[in-house]
């Protein structure tokens, strides 16, 4: 599938994309797209070989996903390939989510009926095992004017490739928050493709904690006016890990908003994350109100932490738009000033790392996810003496 030719694209950013968002190829077809060397803008960032085969079609499923639903007020169904819902919210824009379209056997759907409130829906999905290679589908839908909680906790070992496919209808409002909290053997590669429709309200929080390598690709898109997205993500690498987070606002219709916060820390020989920000506000996208920020926190020598911010314009008549990023090594001034008022060390750096977070922490409206999350954090910190 094309989209439509730039007409006048304003680009700015440290990397200029090598040709706008607005004519990025996307197919359900694996077979469309070239095998990635690694050089292309989309991959340049990526460790290929470390991606065991979901790239260039040599990695076979040899297990399956677990999937758990624990949620009163949806629906939940498990469906074949050949459901006609499945593929609304979006279709793969690279070779592994191609990949993962054509191999999944069957998908999950999880559907918050129309004008329902549901409370907070778990899903826990839980990788194939060590050594073993799966392939994912699920869809979560919110009905018109429904309001809904979904919490993806993903867990345990293997090689995953998977697609998340977010509908969110006229009036309806939903948070998501995804949690990457694998094993340290675990590689994933999941796209999140999501369609607004008018006067819609998402809230999308993404946490990578665990695993080899992670690489998540949240997407937006309009399907009416009105709508109205915030990405926030919460990323913490250790010595070796690779976390690669890729977010896109996909700006189609007048008079919406995208706001994309998201904070990272690494520490650790080898540790590395990736953060890539796209926003695309298309000609027809008047009154597009937009903003994206990134931090990192380096806390120890050799770990290194990349920040691509990219915003392309196709029409002047936006409320707003901009960005932001930065990536700093530990305040030793705040340290400094801790210490001096007779607080340890380890506690004084527990206290700044925790500050950094604090903002995207508060935005998770799940009490024990939060908590989970913030012991997490604190695990992190004391593994390297902090």
């Amino acid at each position: 599938m094309s989209q439509a030719v730039a007409q006048t694209p304003h680009s700015h950013g440290a990397v200029v994309p090598a040709s706008s968002r607005a004519e990025q190829f996307a197919s359900f077809d694996v077979e469309a797209f070239e095998v990635p060397g690694g050089r292309e803008e989309i991959w340049r960032f990526t460790p290929m070989k470390r991606l065991r085969g979901l790239h260039d079609g040599t990695a076979v499923a040899t297990g399956s996903l677990s999937v758990e639903v624990d949620g009163a007020d949806v629906r939940v169904e498990t469906v074949g390939r050949d459901d006609d819902r499945l593929g609304q919210a979006g279709t793969p824009a690279d070779r592994i989510a191609a990949q993962a379209y054509t191999s999944f056997t069957e998908a999950t759907v999880i559907t918050v009926p129309k004008e329902v409130q549901a409370g907070v829906t778990t899903v826990t999905v839980t990788g194939p095992g060590e050594g073993q290679v799966a392939y994912g589908h699920l869809q979560v839908r919110a009905e018109q004017f429904a309001e809904a909680v979904v919490v993806l906790d993903h867990r345990g070992s293997g090689t995953v490739a998977d697609n998340v496919e977010i509908l969110v209808a006229d009036g309806a409002k939903l948070t998501v928050v995804s949690v990457h909290d694998w094993a340290d053997d675990a590689v994933q590669v999941s796209a999140h493709h999501t369609k607004l429709g008018r006067d819609a309200t998402l809230r999308h929080h993404l946490v990578a904690l665990g695993g080899d390598l992670v690489r998540v690709s949240p997407t937006v898109t309009y399907a009416g006016p009105g709508g109205d997205a915030e990405l926030n993500g919460l990323y913490f690498a250790d010595a070796g890990q690779h976390m690669e987070l890729r977010t896109f606002a996909d700006h189609a219709q007048p008079n919406c908003k995208s706001n994309v916060v998201y904070k990272g820390a690494l520490q650790g020989d080898d540790a590395r994350t990736v953060w890539i920000g796209d926003v695309l506000i298309r000609a027809a996208a008047e009154g597009t109100e937009t903003f994206e920020l990134n931090r990192n926190l380096v806390l120890t020598e050799g770990a290194r932490a990349d920040s691509v911010p990219n915003l392309e314009i196709e029409t002047g008549e936006i409320a707003g738009a901009g960005h932001a990023s930065a990536t700093g090594r530990f305040d030793d001034e705040q340290l400094f000033y801790l210490r001096a008022r007779g607080i340890p060390e380890g506690v004084a750096r527990r206290l700044v790392v925790r500050g950094f977070f604090h903002e995207l922490l508060m935005k998770i409206g799940v009490p024990e996810i939060r908590e989970r999350l913030e012991a997490a954090i604190e695990a992190e910190l004391e593994a390297v003496g902090a």
